[in-house]
C-alpha cells in the first residue's frame, strides 16, 4: 500500500500564522452588498446536514433584503458530480460550494474552475486551511471525537482510545460512517491503523460493528441507544449532548481527527457579486462566533463547553491525506474489502 508521509500537526498558535493585515483585494461588506443587489440570488450547494446551511441562508436573507439563496444540501460526493455535470455542459447554475471534500477544490484550482477572493479576514484563517490565492479556505472546523450514549455507558466505562473498541462489551454496538465513503471517516480509520496495524481493524469486524452513511445517523443512532458508542462523532453530535442523551469525549491516547468544510466561488458563477458578499459574510469574526462548531479562524473562541483546538490532541493533515489519490484509491478499496458497499442509507435531514 502507498504510505504518505505523516504531516507535522499544525501548531494552532498566533506565532505559527503569516504577518498581519487585510488581503489587497478586501472589499467591505457595505461595497459588496452594493454590487450584489442586482445580482439577486446566490445558488449554493453544501454537503452534509442541510438544516445549519438553511439556517444560516434565512439569517443572510434577513440581513440582506433584495437577494435570495438557494441551497441544495446532499452529499459531498454526489454533488460535486453535478457540478462536474454542470461544468462539461458550459451550463454551470452554481455560485459556490462548501464541502468536506477539499480536494475538489484543490483539483478545480488546478483547473482554472475557481474565482480568486480573498475576503475580509481571510489572514486570520489557519494557514493549511485555506488556498494562498483565495481560491478556497475552511468555513469551519469539525473534529471526530468519541461519543457515547448516558443511559447505556457510565463515564468510568467510557472509551479513551481505539483499543477499547475492541471490549466484549461494545460488540455489536458501535457505529460509524462507512470509512470507504466518506473522506473525513477514512481519514479517521487511516490514523487508526497507522498507529496499531490492520490486525486492528480484523478484530474491530470481528466485534460485529455497524455502519451507516452520514454522520448525522451516526449521531442519532448513538442517542437513541440503538448504539452506545462511535468513535466518528462530529458536531451533529452536539445537540444531543447539550440534551444529555450523549457524551463526547477527546481521546487521551489517539489524535482527534481533524477536517474542515471549505467554500470556494465558481469563476463562472452566474451570481458571483452574491457569491462574494456570503462568503465575506460567513467568514466574517461575527458569524464565525455563532456557527456553533469551531471556526477556521484563530482569532474566534472554541464553541461552549470545549477547549481550544491547539489544546487536543489532533490529527490536522486531512488536506494532505485526501489529496493523496494512489493512497485514497487504496484505502478505500482496501476498507470496503471488510465493510462491504454501503448498505444502510443515510440522510442529511
Amino acid at each position: 500500500m502507498a504510505t504518505m508521509s505523516r504531516v507535522a500537526m499544525l501548531c494552532i498558535a498566533a506565532g505559527s500564522l503569516i504577518a498581519r493585515g487585510p488581503p489587497a483585494n478586501a472589499q467591505s461588506i457595505a461595497e459588496l452588498y452594493d454590487k450584489a443587489k442586482a445580482e439577486k440570488e446566490l445558488v449554493l450547494y453544501t454537503g452534509g446536514p442541510a438544516a445549519t446551511h438553511e439556517a444560516r441562508a434565512k439569517l443572510f436573507m434577513q440581513q440582506f433584503p433584495g437577494i435570495t439563496v438557494s441551497v441544495t444540501g446532499g452529499f459531498s460526493n454526489v454533488l460535486n458530480a453535478e457540478i462536474e455535470k454542470q461544468m462539461a455542459a458550459g451550463a454551470l447554475a452554481v455560485d459556490m460550494a462548501i464541502f468536506q471534500s477539499v480536494q475538489d477544490f484543490v483539483a478545480w484550482k488546478q483547473q482554472d474552475k475557481l474565482l480568486a477572493f480573498k475576503p475580509e479576514g481571510f489572514e486570520h484563517v489557519y494557514p493549511n486551511m485555506r488556498d494562498p490565492d483565495g481560491a478556497y479556505e475552511a468555513m469551519s472546523v469539525s473534529v471526530q471525537t468519541y461519543a457515547y450514549n448516558t443511559t447505556k455507558l457510565s463515564a468510568a466505562s467510557a472509551p479513551q482510545s481505539a483499543l477499547d473498541f475492541l471490549k466484549p462489551e461494545f460488540a455489536g454496538n458501535v457505529i460509524t460512517c462507512y470509512p470507504a465513503d466518506d473522506d473525513a471517516t477514512l481519514y479517521l480509520f487511516y490514523l487508526i491503523v497507522q498507529k496499531y496495524g490492520w490486525p486492528w481493524m480484523d478484530k474491530y469486524m470481528a466485534n460485529k460493528p455497524n455502519f451507516v452513511q452520514g454522520h448525522l445517523d451516526v449521531s442519532r443512532s448513538v442517542a437513541s441507544g440503538a448504539n452506545i458508542a462511535t468513535f466518528d462523532a462530529t458536531s451533529t453530535v452536539w445537540p444531543f449532548m447539550r440534551e444529555g442523551k450523549v457524551n463526547v469525549v477527546f481521546s487521551p491516547a489517539d489524535e482527534t481527527p481533524v477536517f474542515t468544510a471549505t467554500g470556494g466561488i465558481f469563476k463562472n458563477a452566474p451570481h458571483p457579486n452574491v457569491a462574494k458578499l456570503y462568503l465575506t459574510w460567513l467568514l466574517a469574526k461575527e458569524q464565525q462566533a455563532r456557527t456553533g462548531s469551531f471556526s477556521s479562524r484563530d482569532d474566534v473562541d472554541p464553541p461552549a463547553g470545549f477547549q481550544p483546538l491547539a489544546s487536543y490532541k489532533l490529527g490536522n493533515a486531512y488536506r494532505e491525506f485526501v489529496t493523496d489519490t494512489a493512497l485514497i484509491a487504496d484505502l478505500r478499496k482496501r476498507f470496503e474489502a471488510y465493510t462491504g458497499p454501503p448498505v444502510n442509507k443515510g440522510g442529511v435531514r
